[in-house]
């Protein structure tokens, strides 16, 4: 049977270039933004005229301006076209069910989460995670994410916390510096190249007053925005690091980096799983957090 409110559907090319070309009174604007032509944007204009039998726009040379019966139908179509693209972004946007998308810190998501993947594959082999790099907070409501892995304090804004675990970390070089000029003591890093991971300039200062030292470290010789990176700077001889040991296991294990002290500089900072506060928590997402809590308590204890 005939569905007669088809006929109330105009084209939405139509309705698309209609209603730049209303916000602009200017087919010309309107084009630009829609990606059509000035001459497009005329024929899109009147072909909704037709459709509709009403005069939208006044021609004034090369001026165009709304009729009042064109503004009227601009101020109720537009709203409704921005409701339907926001209602197809999401649908295009939508995952299954099945899926989680976490942020993770960069040299936490390679040296902790990633090895540990296959256990969650083992035991939820249905559940696909998702994971991307991002080293600072950002607004669960601007990013498509369901969780994130945080270091520092408690304080994200408008989320969850889950705590994991603190840290500790720990004087590391390259085992051929160290031979050349050794550490027996904590002052001696003073004479060394001393860098640092960009999130934690004060970490040489509260490690030597932890190590009991007064003195006032160095400027650093540089900085690095990842714990890896400047994992590999030690190794390759630039200076002196203090990396969070679970980080480095592999490398302290080959003997590529060494710790000639054992002074660890703790924090009352640590990882935390966030989640938005306001959103419930989908099935996939709980298995996950629920994985994550695991390992992260069988890592401390261990």
């Amino acid at each position: 049977m005939y569905d007669n409110r088809r006929r109330l559907l105009p084209p939405t090319g139509a309705l698309a270039a209609f209603v730049a070309a209303a916000r602009h009174e200017s087919f010309s604007r309107a084009g630009a933004e829609v990606g059509l032509t000035q001459s497009a944007v005329s024929r899109q204009i009147a072909q909704l005229e037709d459709w509709l039998q009403l005069a939208l726009f006044r021609r004034k040379g090369r001026r165009v301006e709304l009729t009042p019966e064109g503004r009227a139908y601009a101020e109720s179509v537009g709203p409704a076209l921005d409701r339907i693209r926001s209602a197809t972004e999401a649908a295009l946007n939508r995952r299954s069910d099945r899926e989680v998308a976490i942020a993770t810190l960069p040299s936490f998501g390679m040296r902790w989460l990633a090895p540990r993947l296959a256990g969650l594959t083992a035991r939820h082999p249905d559940i696909i995670v998702n994971f991307a790099a991002r080293s600072f907070p950002f607004s669960f409501s601007d990013e498509p994410f369901d969780a994130a892995i945080h270091f520092g304090l408690p304080d994200w804004p408008g989320a969850r916390h889950d705590l994991l675990f603190r840290e500790e970390a720990i004087l590391v070089c390259s085992p051929a510096q160290l031979a050349r000029s050794p550490i027996e003591q904590a002052e001696d890093v003073l004479r060394w190249p001393l860098l640092i991971q960009s999130s934690r300039a004060s970490a040489w200062a509260r490690w030597l007053r932890a190590a009991g030292v007064s003195a006032v470290p160095p400027a650093p010789s540089g900085s690095f925005e990842q714990f890896l990176m400047l994992a590999q700077a030690a190794a390759a001889g630039a200076g002196a690091v203090l990396i969070p040991r679970f980080l480095i296991e592999p490398e302290l294990a080959s003997g590529v980096l060494v710790s000639p002290l054992d002074i660890p500089l703790a924090s009352d900072e640590a990882y935390y799983l966030v989640s938005p506060a306001e959103v419930p928590e989908s099935r996939a997402l709980r298995h996950v957090r629920q994985w994550i809590l695991e390992e992260a308590a069988a890592s401390s204890a261990g």
